[in-house]
Protein backbone atom coordinates (compact mmCIF):
# COMPACT_ATOMS: atom_id res chain seq x y z
CA UNK A 1 0.00 0.00 0.00
CA UNK A 2 1.73 3.60 -1.14
CA UNK A 3 -0.21 6.65 -0.33
CA UNK A 4 0.37 10.24 -1.56
CA UNK A 5 -1.44 13.75 -0.60
CA UNK A 6 -1.25 16.76 -3.04
CA UNK A 7 -2.55 19.44 -5.98
CA UNK A 8 -4.54 16.40 -7.88
CA UNK A 9 -5.00 17.25 -11.12
CA UNK A 10 -7.95 15.93 -13.60
CA UNK A 11 -9.57 16.78 -16.37
CA UNK A 12 -12.18 19.10 -14.61
CA UNK A 13 -10.79 20.34 -11.80
CA UNK A 14 -7.32 20.37 -9.34
CA UNK A 15 -8.13 19.57 -5.90
CA UNK A 16 -5.90 18.81 -2.64
CA UNK A 17 -6.77 15.35 -2.16
CA UNK A 18 -5.67 11.72 -1.02
CA UNK A 19 -4.74 9.04 -3.38
CA UNK A 20 -3.98 5.62 -1.78
CA UNK A 21 -2.49 2.57 -4.41
CA UNK A 22 -2.74 -0.97 -3.59
CA UNK A 23 -0.36 -3.61 -3.15
CA UNK A 24 -1.96 -4.42 -7.04
CA UNK A 25 -0.34 -1.23 -8.58
CA UNK A 26 -4.01 0.14 -9.17
CA UNK A 27 -5.39 3.71 -7.21
CA UNK A 28 -7.83 1.84 -4.43
CA UNK A 29 -8.86 4.88 -3.51
CA UNK A 30 -9.25 8.78 -3.82
CA UNK A 31 -10.15 10.42 -0.78
CA UNK A 32 -10.19 13.67 1.40
CA UNK A 33 -6.50 14.35 2.73
CA UNK A 34 -5.38 13.80 5.97
CA UNK A 35 -1.84 14.32 6.00
CA UNK A 36 -0.87 11.16 7.39
CA UNK A 37 0.38 9.78 3.96
CA UNK A 38 3.80 8.22 2.79
CA UNK A 39 4.26 11.41 0.33
CA UNK A 40 2.46 14.81 1.66
CA UNK A 41 3.25 17.30 -0.89
CA UNK A 42 2.88 21.15 -0.60
CA UNK A 43 2.51 22.83 -4.03
CA UNK A 44 3.61 20.44 -6.59
CA UNK A 45 0.84 19.22 -9.22
CA UNK A 46 0.32 15.77 -9.38
CA UNK A 47 -0.99 14.50 -12.53
CA UNK A 48 -2.20 10.74 -13.76
CA UNK A 49 1.07 9.48 -15.38
CA UNK A 50 2.60 11.02 -18.64
CA UNK A 51 2.39 8.64 -21.48
CA UNK A 52 4.72 9.03 -24.77
CA UNK A 53 2.96 7.21 -27.51
CA UNK A 54 5.86 7.74 -29.95
CA UNK A 55 9.26 6.61 -29.21
CA UNK A 56 11.77 4.90 -31.11
CA UNK A 57 13.81 2.97 -28.48
CA UNK A 58 16.01 1.21 -31.38
CA UNK A 59 16.40 -2.30 -29.65
CA UNK A 60 15.18 -5.27 -31.34
CA UNK A 61 15.95 -8.90 -31.98
CA UNK A 62 18.98 -8.57 -33.91
CA UNK A 63 20.30 -5.85 -31.20
CA UNK A 64 22.04 -4.05 -33.98
CA UNK A 65 21.40 -0.46 -32.43
CA UNK A 66 21.44 -1.05 -28.83
CA UNK A 67 24.51 1.31 -28.98
CA UNK A 68 22.84 4.18 -29.15
CA UNK A 69 19.44 3.12 -27.01
CA UNK A 70 18.02 0.05 -25.38
CA UNK A 71 14.64 -0.67 -23.55
CA UNK A 72 16.53 -0.04 -20.28
CA UNK A 73 18.51 3.25 -21.05
CA UNK A 74 14.46 4.53 -22.68
CA UNK A 75 13.09 3.28 -19.71
CA UNK A 76 14.99 5.33 -17.66
CA UNK A 77 15.16 8.01 -19.64
CA UNK A 78 11.21 8.05 -19.60
CA UNK A 79 10.99 7.83 -15.77
CA UNK A 80 13.18 10.77 -15.38
CA UNK A 81 11.01 12.73 -17.36
CA UNK A 82 7.87 11.81 -15.35
CA UNK A 83 6.67 9.13 -18.16
CA UNK A 84 5.31 6.18 -16.89
CA UNK A 85 4.53 4.11 -20.51
CA UNK A 86 5.26 4.34 -23.93
CA UNK A 87 4.69 3.07 -27.48
CA UNK A 88 7.73 1.72 -29.25
CA UNK A 89 7.77 2.42 -33.13
CA UNK A 90 8.52 -0.51 -35.58
CA UNK A 91 10.89 0.69 -37.99
CA UNK A 92 13.60 -1.23 -36.67
CA UNK A 93 16.38 -3.21 -38.88
CA UNK A 94 14.15 -6.22 -37.92
CA UNK A 95 11.14 -4.99 -38.15
CA UNK A 96 8.17 -6.59 -35.96
CA UNK A 97 5.77 -7.21 -38.15
CA UNK A 98 3.60 -10.97 -37.67
CA UNK A 99 3.17 -12.43 -34.61
CA UNK A 100 6.51 -14.00 -33.98
CA UNK A 101 8.57 -11.12 -35.17
CA UNK A 102 5.96 -9.15 -32.55
CA UNK A 103 7.01 -11.38 -30.07
CA UNK A 104 10.43 -11.77 -29.78
CA UNK A 105 9.99 -7.84 -29.42
CA UNK A 106 7.85 -7.73 -26.72
CA UNK A 107 10.76 -10.26 -24.86
CA UNK A 108 12.91 -7.65 -24.88
CA UNK A 109 10.75 -4.71 -23.16
CA UNK A 110 10.41 -6.45 -19.87
CA UNK A 111 13.49 -4.80 -18.77
CA UNK A 112 12.12 -1.25 -18.66
CA UNK A 113 11.09 0.57 -16.09
CA UNK A 114 8.23 2.01 -17.87
CA UNK A 115 5.47 0.11 -19.59
CA UNK A 116 5.79 -0.62 -23.10
CA UNK A 117 3.52 -1.11 -25.77
CA UNK A 118 4.91 -1.84 -29.35
CA UNK A 119 3.77 -1.24 -32.61
CA UNK A 120 3.58 -3.05 -35.50
CA UNK A 121 5.01 -2.34 -38.86
CA UNK A 122 3.08 -1.92 -42.18
CA UNK A 123 5.21 -2.62 -45.21
CA UNK A 124 5.07 -3.88 -48.67
CA UNK A 125 3.56 -7.79 -48.60
CA UNK A 126 2.34 -7.61 -44.83
CA UNK A 127 -0.93 -8.59 -43.49
CA UNK A 128 -2.87 -7.94 -40.30
CA UNK A 129 -1.87 -9.95 -37.12
CA UNK A 130 -4.37 -11.74 -35.09
CA UNK A 131 -4.74 -9.73 -32.50
CA UNK A 132 -5.38 -6.35 -31.66
CA UNK A 133 -2.40 -3.87 -32.20
CA UNK A 134 -1.42 -0.21 -33.10
CA UNK A 135 -0.02 -0.62 -36.45
CA UNK A 136 2.24 1.86 -38.11
CA UNK A 137 3.01 2.96 -41.85
CA UNK A 138 6.08 5.30 -42.79
CA UNK A 139 4.94 7.02 -46.06
CA UNK A 140 8.69 7.66 -47.07
CA UNK A 141 11.69 6.05 -46.65
CA UNK A 142 12.75 5.15 -43.06
CA UNK A 143 14.83 2.62 -41.67
CA UNK A 144 15.44 -0.39 -43.64
CA UNK A 145 12.67 -1.84 -45.77
CA UNK A 146 9.81 -0.31 -43.98
CA UNK A 147 8.22 2.16 -46.32
CA UNK A 148 6.05 2.73 -49.39
CA UNK A 149 7.98 3.59 -52.46
CA UNK A 150 4.35 5.30 -53.93
CA UNK A 151 0.94 6.03 -53.03
CA UNK A 152 -0.21 2.86 -55.05
CA UNK A 153 1.64 0.52 -52.95
CA UNK A 154 0.24 2.06 -50.04
CA UNK A 155 -2.79 1.52 -51.02
CA UNK A 156 -2.45 -2.07 -52.49
CA UNK A 157 -0.96 -2.79 -48.81
CA UNK A 158 -3.20 -0.73 -46.33
CA UNK A 159 -6.49 -2.62 -48.21
CA UNK A 160 -5.64 -5.42 -46.57
CA UNK A 161 -5.71 -3.75 -42.99
CA UNK A 162 -9.68 -2.61 -42.84
CA UNK A 163 -10.93 -1.50 -39.33
CA UNK A 164 -7.35 -1.34 -37.98
CA UNK A 165 -5.79 1.26 -35.93
CA UNK A 166 -2.93 3.02 -37.98
CA UNK A 167 -0.65 6.01 -37.71
CA UNK A 168 0.93 7.69 -40.72
CA UNK A 169 4.51 9.14 -41.13
CA UNK A 170 3.30 11.80 -43.68
CA UNK A 171 5.75 12.41 -45.98
CA UNK A 172 5.14 11.89 -49.91
CA UNK A 173 8.24 10.22 -51.15
CA UNK A 174 7.56 11.62 -54.87
CA UNK A 175 7.84 15.30 -53.19
CA UNK A 176 11.17 14.23 -51.53
CA UNK A 177 12.60 12.54 -54.41
CA UNK A 178 12.05 15.71 -56.41
CA UNK A 179 13.76 17.77 -53.83
CA UNK A 180 16.60 15.81 -53.38
CA UNK A 181 18.62 18.14 -54.91
CA UNK A 182 17.91 21.27 -52.69
CA UNK A 183 20.68 22.78 -50.13
CA UNK A 184 19.38 22.26 -46.76
CA UNK A 185 17.70 19.16 -45.27
CA UNK A 186 14.71 21.71 -44.67
CA UNK A 187 14.23 22.32 -48.09
CA UNK A 188 14.77 18.65 -49.11
CA UNK A 189 11.38 17.76 -47.15
CA UNK A 190 9.02 20.93 -47.75
CA UNK A 191 5.69 21.24 -46.35
CA UNK A 192 4.28 20.08 -49.67
CA UNK A 193 5.33 16.77 -48.85
CA UNK A 194 3.13 16.40 -45.88
CA UNK A 195 0.38 18.09 -47.13
CA UNK A 196 0.14 16.10 -50.17
CA UNK A 197 0.59 12.50 -47.65
CA UNK A 198 -1.85 13.76 -44.89
CA UNK A 199 -4.42 13.99 -47.87
CA UNK A 200 -3.58 10.40 -48.93
CA UNK A 201 -3.48 9.55 -45.32
CA UNK A 202 -6.75 11.01 -44.41
CA UNK A 203 -8.11 9.43 -48.03
CA UNK A 204 -6.89 5.73 -47.10
CA UNK A 205 -8.22 6.21 -43.41
CA UNK A 206 -11.62 6.87 -44.85
CA UNK A 207 -11.89 4.17 -47.35
CA UNK A 208 -10.42 1.49 -45.49
CA UNK A 209 -12.50 2.65 -42.26
CA UNK A 210 -9.58 2.81 -40.06
CA UNK A 211 -9.34 4.15 -36.46
CA UNK A 212 -6.26 6.53 -38.23
CA UNK A 213 -3.65 8.61 -36.00
CA UNK A 214 -1.55 11.18 -37.82
CA UNK A 215 2.05 11.57 -36.34
CA UNK A 216 4.30 14.63 -35.85
CA UNK A 217 1.88 17.01 -37.79
CA UNK A 218 4.92 19.78 -38.02
CA UNK A 219 2.38 22.54 -40.04
CA UNK A 220 -0.02 24.73 -40.22
CA UNK A 221 -1.41 23.39 -43.39
CA UNK A 222 -1.83 20.03 -42.52
CA UNK A 223 -3.32 20.66 -39.72
CA UNK A 224 -6.04 22.28 -41.57
CA UNK A 225 -6.44 19.49 -43.23
CA UNK A 226 -6.70 17.37 -40.39
CA UNK A 227 -9.52 19.79 -38.77
CA UNK A 228 -11.61 19.47 -41.36
CA UNK A 229 -11.36 15.38 -41.96
CA UNK A 230 -12.42 15.42 -37.95
CA UNK A 231 -15.04 18.24 -38.66
CA UNK A 232 -16.45 15.20 -41.03
CA UNK A 233 -16.57 12.92 -38.45
CA UNK A 234 -13.75 10.76 -39.91
CA UNK A 235 -11.81 8.17 -37.30
CA UNK A 236 -8.47 10.53 -37.03
CA UNK A 237 -6.17 11.93 -33.87
CA UNK A 238 -2.97 13.87 -34.75
CA UNK A 239 0.41 14.06 -32.36
CA UNK A 240 2.87 17.20 -32.15
CA UNK A 241 6.19 16.99 -31.04
CA UNK A 242 8.35 18.99 -28.88
CA UNK A 243 10.64 19.85 -31.33
CA UNK A 244 8.22 21.12 -33.60
CA UNK A 245 6.57 23.14 -30.81
CA UNK A 246 9.83 24.91 -29.31
CA UNK A 247 11.70 25.31 -32.68
CA UNK A 248 11.48 27.32 -35.95
CA UNK A 249 14.05 27.63 -38.74
CA UNK A 250 14.92 30.89 -37.35
CA UNK A 251 16.97 29.43 -34.56
CA UNK A 252 18.90 27.11 -36.74
CA UNK A 253 22.68 28.06 -38.18
CA UNK A 254 25.36 26.13 -39.20
CA UNK A 255 26.82 24.95 -35.82
CA UNK A 256 23.60 23.55 -34.54
CA UNK A 257 21.48 22.61 -37.85
CA UNK A 258 22.83 18.77 -38.11
CA UNK A 259 21.95 18.60 -34.39
CA UNK A 260 18.04 19.64 -34.90
CA UNK A 261 18.04 17.64 -37.83
CA UNK A 262 14.58 15.56 -37.91
CA UNK A 263 12.02 14.34 -40.22
CA UNK A 264 9.37 16.23 -41.04
CA UNK A 265 12.04 18.69 -40.34
CA UNK A 266 11.80 21.89 -38.35
CA UNK A 267 9.82 24.55 -40.33
CA UNK A 268 10.85 27.85 -41.37
CA UNK A 269 7.58 29.79 -40.36
CA UNK A 270 7.48 30.75 -36.99
CA UNK A 271 3.38 30.82 -37.68
CA UNK A 272 3.76 26.88 -38.01
CA UNK A 273 4.67 26.35 -34.99
CA UNK A 274 2.51 28.66 -33.02
CA UNK A 275 -0.75 27.11 -34.79
CA UNK A 276 0.25 23.82 -33.67
CA UNK A 277 0.86 25.73 -30.01
CA UNK A 278 -3.16 26.52 -30.12
CA UNK A 279 -4.41 23.55 -31.31
CA UNK A 280 -2.79 21.39 -29.02
CA UNK A 281 -3.63 23.73 -25.94
CA UNK A 282 -7.15 23.92 -27.47
CA UNK A 283 -7.67 20.82 -28.21
CA UNK A 284 -7.17 20.00 -31.68
CA UNK A 285 -4.41 18.11 -31.30
CA UNK A 286 -4.85 15.42 -29.35
CA UNK A 287 -1.16 13.94 -28.42
CA UNK A 288 2.07 15.57 -27.14
CA UNK A 289 3.78 12.63 -28.39
CA UNK A 290 8.06 12.98 -28.65
CA UNK A 291 9.60 10.98 -31.70
CA UNK A 292 11.97 10.27 -29.45
CA UNK A 293 14.80 9.19 -31.52
CA UNK A 294 18.42 8.39 -30.35
CA UNK A 295 21.33 8.87 -32.34
CA UNK A 296 25.13 9.06 -31.23
CA UNK A 297 26.54 12.07 -31.61
CA UNK A 298 28.74 11.26 -34.66
CA UNK A 299 25.98 10.20 -36.27
CA UNK A 300 24.31 13.59 -36.17
CA UNK A 301 27.02 14.92 -37.58
CA UNK A 302 26.36 12.43 -40.49
CA UNK A 303 23.31 13.83 -41.50
CA UNK A 304 21.31 11.34 -39.47
CA UNK A 305 17.55 12.87 -38.50
CA UNK A 306 16.07 12.26 -35.13
CA UNK A 307 16.38 13.39 -31.35
CA UNK A 308 15.81 12.45 -27.77
CA UNK A 309 13.07 13.72 -26.14
CA UNK A 310 12.28 11.26 -23.09
CA UNK A 311 14.28 12.87 -20.51
CA UNK A 312 12.83 15.94 -20.99
CA UNK A 313 8.81 15.35 -21.13
CA UNK A 314 7.65 16.85 -17.91
CA UNK A 315 10.13 19.76 -18.12
CA UNK A 316 8.60 20.61 -21.69
CA UNK A 317 5.24 20.02 -20.15
CA UNK A 318 5.81 22.54 -17.38
CA UNK A 319 6.91 25.28 -20.39
CA UNK A 320 3.73 24.40 -22.09
CA UNK A 321 2.00 25.71 -18.84
CA UNK A 322 4.28 28.66 -18.01
CA UNK A 323 5.02 29.89 -21.59
CA UNK A 324 2.38 28.93 -23.35
CA UNK A 325 -0.83 29.14 -21.15
CA UNK A 326 -1.39 25.51 -20.91
CA UNK A 327 -3.82 25.06 -17.75
CA UNK A 328 -2.69 21.94 -15.68
CA UNK A 329 -6.02 20.05 -17.02
CA UNK A 330 -4.64 20.73 -20.75
CA UNK A 331 -1.77 19.03 -19.75
CA UNK A 332 -3.43 15.88 -18.58
CA UNK A 333 -5.55 15.86 -21.38
CA UNK A 334 -2.60 15.56 -23.67
CA UNK A 335 0.05 14.42 -22.00
CA UNK A 336 -2.29 11.56 -19.81
CA UNK A 337 -6.11 10.94 -20.48
CA UNK A 338 -5.97 10.67 -24.26
CA UNK A 339 -3.02 8.80 -24.49
CA UNK A 340 -4.33 6.49 -21.83
CA UNK A 341 -7.36 6.21 -24.16
CA UNK A 342 -5.13 5.06 -27.28
CA UNK A 343 -2.96 2.70 -24.59
CA UNK A 344 -6.07 1.16 -23.13
CA UNK A 345 -7.27 -0.60 -26.28
CA UNK A 346 -4.37 -3.11 -26.51
CA UNK A 347 -4.05 -3.87 -22.84
CA UNK A 348 -5.83 -4.34 -19.79
CA UNK A 349 -3.78 -1.21 -17.93
CA UNK A 350 -6.28 1.51 -17.41
CA UNK A 351 -3.59 4.80 -17.49
CA UNK A 352 -5.04 8.54 -17.62
CA UNK A 353 -6.97 9.07 -14.58
CA UNK A 354 -6.58 9.69 -11.35
CA UNK A 355 -9.32 7.13 -9.90
CA UNK A 356 -10.22 3.74 -8.47
CA UNK A 357 -9.18 1.02 -10.82
CA UNK A 358 -6.96 2.95 -12.78
CA UNK A 359 -2.84 2.67 -12.93
CA UNK A 360 -1.51 3.72 -9.99
CA UNK A 361 1.18 5.57 -11.66
CA UNK A 362 1.68 9.19 -11.30
CA UNK A 363 3.89 12.09 -13.18
CA UNK A 364 4.87 15.00 -10.52
CA UNK A 365 5.78 18.46 -11.50
CA UNK A 366 7.23 21.22 -9.42
CA UNK A 367 6.07 24.44 -10.61
CA UNK A 368 8.47 26.65 -8.48
CA UNK A 369 11.61 24.43 -9.45
CA UNK A 370 12.73 25.19 -13.03
CA UNK A 371 15.69 23.33 -14.70
CA UNK A 372 18.63 24.00 -16.79
CA UNK A 373 18.74 20.98 -19.07
CA UNK A 374 22.69 20.02 -18.77
CA UNK A 375 24.06 16.55 -20.31
CA UNK A 376 24.80 14.87 -16.94
CA UNK A 377 20.99 14.67 -15.82
CA UNK A 378 19.95 12.86 -18.94
CA UNK A 379 19.20 8.60 -19.25
CA UNK A 380 19.31 8.19 -22.52
CA UNK A 381 22.30 6.03 -23.66
CA UNK A 382 23.23 8.78 -26.61
CA UNK A 383 23.89 11.11 -24.03
CA UNK A 384 22.23 14.58 -25.61
CA UNK A 385 19.56 16.75 -25.74
CA UNK A 386 18.25 19.26 -28.02
CA UNK A 387 17.05 21.45 -24.63
CA UNK A 388 20.85 21.40 -23.26
CA UNK A 389 21.65 24.98 -22.12
CA UNK A 390 18.08 26.03 -22.03
CA UNK A 391 15.90 26.88 -18.66
CA UNK A 392 12.86 25.13 -18.57
CA UNK A 393 10.48 26.53 -15.86
CA UNK A 394 9.57 23.27 -14.05
CA UNK A 395 10.73 19.60 -13.14
CA UNK A 396 9.60 16.45 -12.71
CA UNK A 397 9.92 15.87 -8.74
CA UNK A 398 8.65 12.34 -8.84
CA UNK A 399 7.58 9.35 -11.09
CA UNK A 400 5.32 6.93 -9.50
CA UNK A 401 4.92 3.67 -11.28
CA UNK A 402 2.07 1.59 -9.93
CA UNK A 403 2.22 2.69 -6.40
CA UNK A 404 6.81 2.55 -6.33
CA UNK A 405 8.58 5.55 -6.16
CA UNK A 406 10.80 5.06 -9.68
CA UNK A 407 11.95 9.19 -9.40
CA UNK A 408 12.19 11.21 -6.41
CA UNK A 409 14.07 14.04 -5.19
Amino acid sequence: MFSIEGQIVSQGEVARRRVEIGPNGLIGAVTEPTGLADLVLDHELVFPGFIDLHVHARECVDHSQDYKEDFTTAGAAAVNGGVVAFADMPNNPAPPVDESSLAGKYRLVQKSAAQVLLYAGIGPGTRPLTKLVPYKVFMGKSVGELYFKTAADLETSISNYRGQRVSFHCEDPAVLAQNQSQPTHETRRPEQAEALAIELALKVIKKYQLQGKICHCSTAVGLSQIRAAKKQGLDVTVEVAPHHLYFDESMLNEQNRKMFQVNPPIRQARENRLALIQALREGDIDYLATDHAPHTLEEKQRGTSGMPHLDTYGPFAAWLMKEQKFTPQDIARVCSFNPGQFFGQFTDNKYGRIEPGFEGSLTVLDMQKPVTITKNMLKTKCGWSPFEGIKLPGSVTYTIIKGKVCKGN
